[in-house]
């Protein structure tokens, strides 16, 4: 029997939780969370959809009770907590350091075969913790960045192109930031035909600015972050590991010389398969593709110094 755990049934998590039963993606799904009667409730409610919905998918929710999580094939891990006000970059590192390092350590109890797909933010750098410090191989721990923000890039390209958003392809590299993320305008297509030829430069200016700011813009209006494209994105990604569809996803990963980079986990195409990180793929980026990737890699890096400064790793 296959089965998916999702830890954390916030909107994000419990989004992904519904994607996956609604697609049946897995047989079982389990839905943690520390709050009591919480995952519970939301795999309750989840569950009451499935005669209208048509899915087979149990669901199923537990607080705090890694025991029900055993066997798990791919676990999604969005625990943490937001930035609060007055609260400084290292202390909300700090914190969401620590619960990402214990729900790992809980969930590799008994599902020491799974595969990581982190959410947790800054996701960047959690995913470099999660496999600095869960001894797992890098194509088990998969941070799931670089989905949301290419599915945000499509979307903005499909409204400067006034057409539909599942017949453009594009991706977005890099750190899963508001300055640190690369929309990759010269790989993007409408129908195998290049955007660049069908968009004048200041347009695609505005569609790269537009997807750099999603995450910002939806938190402007929303008044929180957004829940139903990351939790949608996390279901993508852990779909094409559970079927192993093989499909390239720009996921956030371990490098060792990919991209001219070491000791790092950023945002590049990767093929995705029941493996996990299947390959790296090599996009083979110009000199300003790769001028901005490198300042990416430094801003992420010198987030990642924190764990070490702070003796996290």
């Amino acid at each position: 029997m296959s089965k998916v755990t999702v830890v954390g049934a916030g909107n994000v998590g419990a989004t992904c939780a519904n994607v996956l039963a609604i697609n049946e993606v897995a047989d079982q799904v389990v839905l943690l969370d520390v709050k009591n009667g919480f995952s519970e409730g939301k795999a309750l409610d989840i569950t009451q959809t499935a005669t209208l919905l048509d899915f087979d998918t149990t669901v199923t929710g537990c607080t705090n009770d890694y025991a029900q999580t055993a066997g798990s094939d791919v676990v999604v891990i969005t625990s943490g907590i937001p930035r609060k006000p007055g609260m400084t970059r290292e202390e909300l590192i700090g914190v969401n350091a620590g619960i990402v390092k214990k729900v790992t350590e809980n969930i590799l109890k008994y599902s020491p075969n799974a595969i990581l797909v982190i959410v947790s933010n800054p996701m960047d750098t959690m995913t470099y913790l999660t496999l600095k410090t869960a001894g797992l191989p890098k194509n088990k721990v998969i941070g799931m960045g670089g989905a949301l923000d290419s599915s945000r890039f499509k979307c903005y390209l499909s409204k400067a192109l006034n057409a539909p958003a599942n017949e453009i392809e594009g991706l977005v590299i890099g750190g899963h930031g508001d300055t640190t993320m690369i929309p990759l305008t010269r790989f993007a297509t409408y129908k195998g035909r290049p955007v660049t030829d069908l968009l004048d430069k200041a347009v695609l200016d505005k569609v790269v600015a537009d997807t750099m700011v999603g995450g910002a813009t939806l938190t402007g209006l929303l008044g929180t972050s957004a829940w139903y494209a990351p939790g949608a994105a996390a279901a993508y990604l852990v779909e094409s590991i559970m079927r192993d569809q093989k499909k390239i996803i720009p996921c956030c990963v371990s490098l060792e010389g990919e991209y001219g980079q070491n000791d790092i986990c950023i945002g590049v195409p990767v093929i995705v398969g029941r493996n996990g990180v299947e390959q790296i793929v090599d996009y083979k980026l110009n000199d300003v593709e790769m001028a901005f990737f490198e300042k990416s890699v430094a801003a992420v890096r010198a987030t990642n110094n924190v764990l070490k400064e702070t003796n996290i790793i």
